[in-house]
């Protein structure tokens, strides 16, 4: 592989020549050197230089497509050809929305590492938008979401069910109520995901047989994680829509609290999602264990 390109590439994503310099553990000369290099080499600019800021040219975008492929090229090649010396090895670039990454996938990274213990997995965490962005950026090569927004360009398979329960503290003064109807939620106060999460885009779904939009509910807050609202729902007389995953252990320990509502279950599936026809021996490979490790536990 030419050393060349991956500079490229580190430069052209971190868009920064000195955490490029500190990621590839050489000098900020060389890293300059052998762009300016390439520059010459295809006679074209690749990066815009503005003072201490850089950006891409359009040269420079079209040579960070190819450079993508084949990096996957290379990676695929390394797995498939260490099958035939009875060590399969590689890398593969895995991305999770931020309720699988804390509470689902865990325990199938160990069990995958420990059939597999050459294969090396990077995580991406995020909301379902941006992993789904990632996905299609080919910065990953599979995906667990838990949104299913039907992009045409991505293959969406069910992993497994969750449901969305309606929680808050236990000394909230709504435990003491069987239920609730689906109109007393305009009267609570919600924390809620940041846009571009599954959770949010499922819950706004759910709600429209009942007449309610998000916008109708009282958004006290909106947090970017999940641990964030739990801490808040514990500190507050908030509610919220989460997760069964993410709440067991706080359901258990008896310091959160279900809350039913009348006539409305909010099921949904995690998703596993890879680009429409694309596949590769590792990915694949990595997709069925998953798949029969949650199968066995269901």
């Amino acid at each position: 592989m030419d050393f060349r390109l991956k500079v490229f590439f580190t430069v052209a994503t971190r868009l920064s020549f000195t955490k490029a310099a500190s990621e590839l553990f050489i000098t900020q000369p060389a890293i300059s050197k052998h762009i300016q290099e390439l520059e010459e080499e295809y006679k074209t600019k690749l990066f815009e230089r503005n003072g201490s800021k850089i950006a891409l040219t359009n040269a420079g975008e079209t040579l960070l497509k190819h450079t993508k492929n084949i990096f996957e090229i290379y990676r695929e090649i390394d797995f498939d050809l260490s099958t035939f010396s009875n060590e399969r090895k590689g890398l593969l670039r895995l991305g999770a929305s931020t309720t699988i990454a804390q509470y689902i996938i865990s325990p199938l990274l160990a069990r995958f590492h420990q059939k597999l213990e050459a294969v090396k997995v990077n995580l991406l965490n995020g909301n379902t938008e941006q992993i789904e962005n990632a996905l299609l950026k080919k910065e990953i090569e599979i995906g667990i979401v838990e949104g299913q927004s039907k992009n045409p360009s991505i293959k969406y398979t069910q992993f497994i069910r969750d449901e969305l329960v309606l929680v808050c503290n236990s000394n909230n003064p709504l435990v003491k109520r069987k239920e609730i109807a689906p109109s007393d939620l305009k009267s609570l106060r919600f924390l809620v995901r940041e846009q571009g999460s599954g959770t949010l885009e499922v819950i706004e779904y759910a709600l429209k047989p009942f007449n309610i939009k998000i916008d109708q509910l009282q958004i006290e807050m909106q947090l970017g994680s999940t641990e964030s609202i739990k801490s808040y729902l514990l500190n507050s007389d908030c509610v919220a829509f989460m997760s069964i995953h993410a709440v067991s252990k706080e359901l258990k320990n008896k310091e959160l609290q279900v809350i039913d509502i009348d006539g409305l279950t909010i099921e949904r599936y995690f998703y596993i999602i890879t680009l429409q026809g694309k596949s590769d021996s590792l990915s694949e490979l990595f997709i069925k264990n998953i798949s029969s490790y949650y199968n066995l536990k269901l």
